[in-house]
């Protein structure tokens, strides 16, 4: 690896533990720079143009790290169930691949909640097309049901992957064990097709409610 590169990669991984520990918006750049043992305190303005710069490299590179995986389960995917472990199934091989202790479930859970990662992630379907391919996939295989139902569900796929992926690792760090990815991906994966798949209710005095459409749009 070029010294450049292992410079980026240190800043990253410090970056995304430091996250973590004490928030994204509670971590200063040049905090970033000492954790990854970089003498230069304006290190990730130099390498990634400043923090929006470094979201973005945080994100993409755990987007682009799915893609191929995902690109190829999708593509032999003849049921909903096999387009929900495409989605599912490279997220958490891709966290049993990473060495101990790991924090990037925890980061990607946090980034859903924080203003600028959020938008940053909005715009990076380029980086991810086949995550779009496949909620779209899942969505006409759902055609049976109300469309609001099924944008809501649809959101709920990514919120119940991220939140239980964040539960695993943060646990494991507690315990000292490392966590099932594998036993966990099949899980989830049966899990959200059931959920996608579940009958539709309705009581009488919902219509005056704010209902899921709100909620989760």
């Amino acid at each position: 690896m070029a010294r450049s590169d292992a410079a980026r990669t240190a800043l990253l991984d410090a970056a995304e533990r430091l996250f973590v520990q004490s928030g994204i918006s509670q971590v200063s750049d040049r905090k970033v720079a000492e954790a990854a043992g970089n003498t230069n305190h304006s290190a990730v303005g130099y390498y990634f143009g400043g923090r929006e710069g470094l979201l973005s490299a945080l994100l993409t590179r755990h987007l682009s790290s799915l893609e191929e995986p995902r690109r190829v389960m999708f593509e032999h995917s003849g049921s909903l169930l096999e387009d929900v472990r495409a989605l599912v199934v490279p997220a958490t091989d891709a966290l049993a691949e990473l060495p101990p202790p790991t924090w990037r479930a925890r980061f990607i859970s946090q980034a859903l909640h924080d203003p600028v990662a959020m938008a940053l992630m909005r715009g990076m379907e380029d980086a991810a097309p086949t995550a779009a391919l496949i909620v779209r996939s899942v969505a006409a295989r759902l055609d049976h049901l109300p469309r609001a139902i099924v944008r809501g569900r649809a959101a709920l796929m990514s919120h119940i992957i991220t939140s239980a992926c964040a539960d695993m690792e943060g646990r494991a760090a507690r315990d000292g064990r490392a966590p099932g990815w594998h036993s966990a991906g099949d899980f989830l994966s049966d899990a959200i097709a059931g959920m996608l798949t579940a009958p539709v209710s309705r009581r009488p005095d919902a219509a005056t409610e704010d209902g899921y459409e709100k909620y989760l749009a």
